[in-house]
């Protein structure tokens, strides 16, 4: 009797594959459903609209939570223009050749640079030359820098999934280049674009080291982007790390998990979305 080698290695493979995707989602399942175990029922209005005490011993997080908003604001509102306005020059005004290269090169591997790099960056530029100091527009820059190469490379690939037919029939019209762009292409290519946009908040939202550099560790309620303070990530950080409060810890991580799934789940609405459309 012969042995198939062929089948053996398939299924061999298979096996693996099959071993290694169910270890991924135990593990996942296992951190996700013990924080949320341990910080479920610390959750409730009290915790999410409160004023913390006791150096966030008692209370809630409501001033980590404005935090984080400020700093995301600021962080999209310096990366999504300068990205997209990047992407749209990489996918339609530039031809290929070394420089176009180096500059892709470059913005992949700054996609992969540790983000405390990013956060010591800040601090000797934003913080210190600027004379910024901690706050939350150093921050907000500090995260917009880093979430920068994720929506450059989101938004060139959904311009570049736009159909070439697109810009034929607006240029055969009697429309300008710019106009095409503008009213054609990138109207098409928005939900890849707002994915992109969406996926680089999440990382931001989750982002502790380069903010402990720049935006400081202040409990106070901020009133201005000048103002220093903790993000939700941060407060997690400290809580955990000084062992101050392992069940506002827990909550934390609970509000942090829940509004990561939230963005994640739009992004990938929004790319099934411009998959459905491009394949029409």
């Amino acid at each position: 009797m012969k042995i198939n080698a062929a089948g053996i290695e398939e299924a061999a493979a298979k096996t693996f594959i099959y071993i290694a995707v169910v270890l991924a989602v135990v593990s996942l399942l296992a951190i996700v459903l013990h924080i949320l175990k341990e910080g479920i029922g610390v959750i409730s209005w009290n915790f999410l609209a409160s004023m913390p005490q006791n150096n966030g011993r008692e209370g809630g997080i409501f001033p980590s939570i404005i935090g984080t908003l400020y700093l995301i604001a600021v962080a999209l509102a310096f990366a999504a223009p300068v990205g997209i306005l990047a992407a749209i020059n990489l996918a339609e005004y530039t031809r290929k050749g070394r420089l176009i290269k180096a500059l892709r090169f470059a913005t992949d591997t700054l996609a992969g640079v540790p983000s405390i790099i990013f956060g010591l960056f800040g601090f000797a530029f934003l913080v210190i030359f600027l004379g910024f100091r901690w706050s939350i527009l150093s921050g907000g820059l500090t995260l917009g820098i880093m979430i920068l190469p994720t929506i450059i490379k989101t938004a060139e690939e959904a311009i570049k999934s736009v159909p070439r037919k697109y810009r034929e029939g607006s240029l055969a019209l009697g429309g300008g280049k710019w106009q095409t762009v503008c009213r054609i292409v990138l109207p098409a290519a928005l939900p890849g674009i707002v994915a992109g946009i969406l996926l680089g908040t999440g990382r931001a939202v989750g982002e502790t080291a380069a903010l402990l550099l720049t935006a400081g560790s202040s409990l106070s309620l901020p009133t201005s982007l000048m103002d220093p303070s903790r993000s939700l990530s941060i407060h997690l950080y400290t809580l955990a790390s000084e062992g101050t409060s392992l069940r506002n810890a827990y909550g934390t991580a609970t509000v942090l998990i829940f509004i990561i799934l939230a963005i994640n789940i739009a992004a990938n609405f929004l790319m099934r979305k411009m998959t459905e459309g491009t394949s029409r």
